[in-house]
């Protein structure tokens, strides 16, 4: 069966009008013949809308009922069954009703298109998860229903459904959108005309990306080689020169001239590891540098540089290349044409190529590769003795043992002599072995024997075909053992970014282990991390390993790394090669890195540590000066008029002050109560007596210090036992029963009741108050926060807190929820006796009000 095809109406911003033109091109489907049904549309109550569904069949959705509410969701089954060519699926992001088929609404319609059903789906850009921080930073506004990017790129088709920011915002003032008592919520907070400028931008860049991958696929797939250019795309070459950085800044330029321009810098790398006169730390420097410009950095592998590097920008799309004019001599150029030259020639014209100078024109800075650090210094001696010592020694034992083995013989052992010379010394012992082989042998072998002259002339094809034979396999050996160095060093080079790379990933490494690793991989003595504060304070050290005296300033290190201005590695022990260097500024920005880690962590926790003061002391203040005061005085007015001898006071006078007293004594007894627990839980003593319990049993305990006629209680008496302690769940209760009648009318009961969800049970503690926004759900539970200060209740702002931290000692949880129609839902959850899982449903049992 063939998978489905998946249309995307993407909306800039909400009320553009994206579920309008689903509608809108359903009817047109339906005009032409086409089975299309409505799966699943939100109206929102919207005249237009709901003026656009008349026509259109729909699909009965599915009635749940969770927490005392009536949910409609998309029925998936009945979608199925009815097996429309098309369907309509309004907010592909939407979370699902606990209980529903599927968590995420998307999924519900990947079930569709597997079995070959159509959809036509809606999609506003703040949904998409990879921009919810983005779109947060923005509105203020955290989005709870995200759709995965990927389900949005699979669609065969996106169209994006816009608007000015102007004009939304006169939809809105007309009510299209809301009702009208939220139209100047909205209008002043969400629907700025800034937050919608900044939203429409990221739909249309998002929307120019995936056109942009498209056209790269269609390419792909089509083979097109020539370079469309439907946005300019600057590739820069980069040689690991200091021209680099001119050259990044050229194409930024040019870039910024038109609109959506982009620049790719490329580095090509030899494969046999070798680059030219590039420096490590320079290409470092150029990808910083490109990437703060908005570009990007490659590294390609390539021997033929030219060739490498149009290809790239043909693979790429890119319209200009950016190069820097060569750095070679002038005499040079008689051997070869150049990059720069060859790139300008084969570019064709659909490639424009700039030549751009720089202050390095000119100064040829190649340097020469070093052979002995190919072969080593020992195989290099033995290369030399076997190229001269071993042909004058073989020729002895020839002449004095067996000089009548023939000339075919001669030059056979000859040639083994100068592969051995190549397998030990490389080419240049190989060239002089051959060389002095080939002479022998015309001497002495040769006729006229003694005579630098060959009478024969196959004897000079045969001498010729010697000398070839040998420098041929010379050349092979020397490539090849080029290529075993190359590739040895590049494996330890790889194994030590990679060791780097997990420390930076995972940030384990201290400074001290960092720097010995740093001695161990180099065999230094020592190695020091120096900094100044500037260009003339003296040198600190930061940390330091090792054995002798510490170097204290770069100038006595044999080997130091700057690692930007005001710090540096310094190594003591012997000198290293240049080719090592690369890795050791590897380790130096590490090891800064590191420092300036474990400096931003201490400063942070210094802050965390002063904040939570400032926070204690302030709201210590606040509770003696207000919530303590209030009931001292109380109880002070008290005690003073009962110790009159001026006022003669009756029985019921009498009494109304005792309990006054009484009363205020409670109140002192609680708020202290609150901060001798969140004592404890900072301190970490609570040591909960876990045991197994029945709810039944603890929570009407928990209520005891509310009114009856406040609560409407209901435990059934079915629910699976707990664990946990009995004490501290009673004192959760109360602080959260209380919490929610203080922000509840004297009218409104506060609803508790419990219910069990696979393996732990939830009791909920319902209100109907004015509710909490979402942003500041997680505000109320830390110490000394009352909502908004709200003096509607007396406390010091501990109730919530002391409650959540009690329940997470007892291994459950403590979290707020709204309560549909208006209000706050607190959740406790709690584990259940191991082995008895409640047998009934996965979703709580329905309260009704």
């Amino acid at each position: 069966m063939a998978r489905g095809k998946l249309r995307i109406y993407l909306g800039a911003a909400p009320g553009v009008g994206k579920t309008y033109a689903m509608l809108s091109e359903a009817h047109r489907r339906i005009e032409r013949g086409t089975d299309c049904v409505v799966a699943f549309v939100e109206h929102y109550d919207r005249p237009r809308t709901e003026e656009m569904l008349r026509g259109l069949e729909q699909v009965r959705p599915s009635e749940l009922e969770y927490q005392d509410s009536t949910f409609c969701e998309m029925d998936v089954d009945a979608v199925l069954a009815r097996r429309p060519q098309v369907a309509l699926v309004d907010e592909l992001p939407h979370t699902n009703i606990p209980g529903s088929r599927n968590t995420k609404r998307w999924q519900d319609v990947e079930e569709l298109l597997a079995a070959g059903i159509d959809v036509i789906s809606t999609v506003n850009i703040q949904h998409l998860e990879s921009l919810g921080d983005v779109v947060t930073s923005i509105t203020g506004v955290r989005q709870q229903d995200t759709v995965p990017d990927e389900v949005v790129r699979r669609a065969d088709q996106i169209e994006l459904v816009d608007m000015s920011p102007q004009a939304l915002r006169r939809r809105m003032a007309h009510g299209n959108i809301y009702r009208p008592d939220k139209v100047d919520a909205a209008l002043s907070n969400y629907f700025r005309p800034g937050n919608l400028t900044a939203l429409r931008e990221l739909a249309l860049l998002w929307v120019a990306d995936r056109a942009d991958e498209y056209l790269r696929q269609y390419r792909s797939e089509h083979q097109v080689s020539a370079i469309w250019g439907s946005r300019e795309r600057i590739v820069v070459g980069l040689s690991g020169g200091p021209e680099g950085r001119t050259l990044i800044r050229r194409a930024a330029r040019l870039a910024e001239k038109g609109a959506g321009g982009e620049v790719l810098a490329v580095y090509i790398a030899r494969s046999d590891g070798q680059t030219s006169a590039s420096s490590p730390e320079e290409l470092a420097v150029q990808r910083a540098l490109v990437e703060d410009l908005g570009g990007t950095f490659h590294q390609v592998v390539g021997d033929d540089i030219p060739a490498a590097l149009l290809d790239f920008a043909r693979g790429a799309n890119a319209t200009q290349i950016v190069l820097g004019v060569s750095r070679r001599k002038s005499w040079r150029y008689v051997f070869s044409p150049g990059i720069s030259t060859t790139v300008t020639h084969d570019s064709g014209p659909d490639l424009d190529v700039h030549l751009v100078t720089h202050d390095e024109a000119g100064r040829d800075r190649e340097l020469p590769v070093s052979r002995g650090a190919r072969l080593g210094r020992s195989r290099i001696v033995w290369g030399w003795v076997m190229a001269i010592g071993a042909p004058a020694l073989l020729l002895l034992l020839l002449t004095c043992f067996d000089p009548s083995l023939g000339l075919a013989n001669n030059m056979l052992l000859f040639l083994t002599l100068t592969v051995a010379a190549a397998m030990l010394g490389g080419l240049l012992p190989a060239l002089v072995s051959a060389a002095f082989g080939s002479l022998l042998l015309n001497w002495c072998f040769t006729p006229p024997v003694g005579r630098v002259v060959i009478a024969d002339p196959k004897n000079i094809l045969a001498l010729a075909i010697f000398l070839a034979v040998a420098v041929s396999v010379a050349s092979v050996v020397d490539l090849a053992a080029r290529r075993t160095h190359q590739a040895a060093r590049l494996r330890a080079e790889a194994e030590i970014l990679s060791f780097l790379a997990g420390n930076v990933l995972r940030g384990e490494t201290s400074l001290e282990a960092l720097l010995e690793r740093v001695r161990e991989t180099f065999s230094m003595q020592s190695v020091a991390l120096l900094e100044r504060e500037s260009d003339v304070a003296p040198w600190t050290c930061s940390g330091s390993v090792g054995h002798g005296s510490l170097v204290e300033r770069p100038e006595d290190a044999d080997v130091d790394v700057p690692v930007g201005d005001q710090m540096t590695l310094a190594l003591s022990g012997r000198m290293l090669p240049a080719e090592d260097r690369r890795v050791l500024a590897a380790f130096a920005a590490q090891a800064a890195v590191v420092v300036d880690r474990q400096r931003l962590q201490k400063k942070a926790d210094q802050a965390k540590v002063l904040a939570e003061g400032n926070q204690i002391r302030t709201a210590l203040l606040a509770a003696v000066s207000h919530d303590l005061s209030t009931p001292l005085a109380g109880i002070k007015a008290s005690v003073t008029s009962l110790r009159s001898e001026d006022i003669a006071w009756s029985e019921e006078d009498q009494a109304e002050l005792l309990a006054g007293i009484e009363e205020g004594a409670d109140r002192l007894d609680h708020l202290i109560g609150n901060l001798l627990d969140m004592s404890r839980l900072q301190t970490g003593t609570v040591t909960p007596l876990i045991q197994e319990t029945n709810l039944d049993e603890v929570v009407p305990m928990g209520l005891t210090s509310v009114p009856e006629d406040r609560v409407d209680l209901d435990i059934p008496e079915t629910l699976p036992t707990v664990c946990v302690d009995k004490g501290l769940l009673e004192r959760v209760v109360a602080n959260v029963v209380e919490n929610a009648m203080k922000y509840s009318s004297a009218e409104e009961k506060v609803r508790v009741y419990a219910s069990a969800l696979g393996d732990h049970v939830e009791v909920r503690v319902v209100d109907r108050g004015p509710g909490v926004p979402d942003e500041m759900k997680h505000h109320i539970f830390e110490p000394f926060q009352r909502y908004g200060d709200a003096p509607c209740g007396t406390g010091v702002g501990l109730g919530l807190a002391v409650a959540r931290g009690f329940t997470e000692a007892l291994g459950g949880t403590l979290h707020a929820e709204d309560t549909p129609g208006g209000g706050l839902t607190m959740v406790i959850s709690l584990p259940v006796v191991a082995g008895r899982k409640w047998p009934g449903s996965a979703v709580p049992t329905a309260i009704t009000w």
